[in-house]
């Protein structure tokens, strides 16, 4: 039977919100339908949430979880290095190992760089490329989030105002100064644009458009954009915060062939522990050494390393990426064909082990596309999605883990049918 309420949840966020702002501890969770759900633990593929009811869980802690929850091999690995410290204030073996395993899955990289968050490394990454050019200015591209610093928050959910503009209340109106969005996709207007400028550092971008409808790059793109990047002296940085791990061992830069000059990390590296890194051409991150600040008191501790290696180490298991992606494909697969057989529009893409529904349009072929979504009615889905003991991403995005497997997500799209027949009568 359907859950109809939550009664425990409710209780804890109504307790929550007498100290966290909204109940909870990052605000877009605050706008969860019915309200946000608190969970007690997790394994595998499974979430357990206070009430006793369990899901199928297709959000993975927004992405980091890749190998679902409570690993045996990262459970061993961080308890076995939290007996011996959670961080030092200097080196380790893992520091070095951990990178050599990176750059060895990374293609053209050179040298590795650690930090704690995406947002962070972004920021890292921005510093670099202006101390490596001696200019200011960048390009990113309509939907493409690089964290939410005032530097980079500007382009990604514009709403109705203009590309771009920042988009927090508080964040400095200059930022939009330096940051210049582009359409994803459109090498003719990267070149136009770039004709008549001589300021700009550096070209950021998700070399697959992962937060705003998971969209591929448009053939010849990245190879054009690195091209361009040589013609001008620019750096390019991929973004790979979630594709880096997930869609193949290498990333975006083993998938497509395309080696930028930097490559920023973060969620799956650590298969939920909080890591991110740099990873890119010496000549840039060696700027650290050279009057560039890159500072941080947890960067690189051996409790988030020990449990990178023990995620490298189940990702580099025979077959690993090649079963992420014949699972990917199963459910978009099923996806589609669910939302065709109750009549709704809606566009399905995947990459990987990351699927993303679009209500409302047809197809999702780029950041246009993407805002055309109904986003209200894809909310309500959602919310019959929970009811039948399926946790997905606002939004439409889904992620999966190594510990999803075929009979789970057959019975996920069980429930899946029943959730859009339901969602369906409700619209009549």
């Amino acid at each position: 039977m359907p859950i109809t309420e939550w009664p425990a949840s409710r209780a804890a966020w109504e307790r929550a919100r007498n100290s966290l702002s909204g109940g909870v501890a990052t605000a877009l969770r605050a706008s969860a339908r019915p309200h946000p759900i608190y969970f007690r633990g997790g394994a595998g593929a499974i979430l357990t949430d206070i009430d006793g009811n369990d899901y199928h869980d297709y959000v993975l802690g927004w992405g980091p979880n890749i190998l679902g929850h409570g690993n045996p091999r990262l459970v061993a690995a961080v308890q076995d290095q939290i007996v011996r410290g959670a961080t030092y204030g200097s080196g380790h073996h893992l520091e070095y190992e951990v990178a050599e395993q990176l750059l060895e899955a990374f293609p053209g990289m050179e040298r590795v760089l650690w930090s704690n968050t995406g947002t962070e490394a972004d920021l890292a990454a921005l510093r670099i490329v202006r101390a490596a050019t001696g200019r200011d200015h960048f390009v990113k591209f309509g939907g493409h989030y690089h964290g939410w610093s005032d530097p980079m928050l500007v382009g990604y959910r514009p709403g109705d105002a203009s590309m771009g503009a920042v988009e927090s209340r508080g964040q400095l109106g200059s930022s939009a100064d330096y940051a210049h969005t582009l359409p994803w996709g459109d090498l003719a207007a990267l070149e136009s644009f770039l004709a008549s400028r001589d300021d700009i550092a550096a070209v950021f971008l998700e070399p697959v458009l992962c937060n705003s409808g998971v969209i591929e790059p448009p053939v010849g793109f990245l190879e054009g954009v690195r091209r361009i990047c040589d013609e001008r002296g620019l750096v390019l940085v991929f973004d790979e915060v979630i594709t880096g791990l997930r869609i193949a061992r290498g990333g975006a830069v083993e998938r497509y062939g395309v080696i930028p000059d930097i490559v920023v990390l973060a969620k799956a590296v650590a298969g939920g522990l909080t890591l991110s890194a740099l990873l890119g051409k010496a000549r840039y991150l060696d700027l650290t050494l050279e009057g560039v600040t890159h500072a941080g008191t947890y960067n690189g501790n051996p409790l988030v390393l020990a449990a990178a290696a023990a995620t490298l180490a189940e990702l580099s298991a025979p077959g690993a990426f090649d079963e992420l992606e014949r699972l990917g494909g199963r459910l978009a697969s099923g996806l589609r064909e669910a939302l065709a057989r109750h009549g709704i529009v809606a566009a399905v893409n995947q990459v990987g082990p990351v699927v993303q529904v679009g209500l409302g349009v047809a197809a999702i072929t780029d950041f246009d596309d993407f805002r055309r979504t109904d986003q209200e009615g894809y909310a309500d889905l959602l919310v019959e999605l929970l009811r039948r003991g399926v946790f997905a991403v606002p939004g439409g995005r889904w992620y999966l883990s190594t510990a999803h497997d075929e009979a789970l997500v057959d019975d996920t799209l069980a429930r899946v049918d029943e959730s859009i027949a339901a969602f369906a009568a409700g619209r009549r």
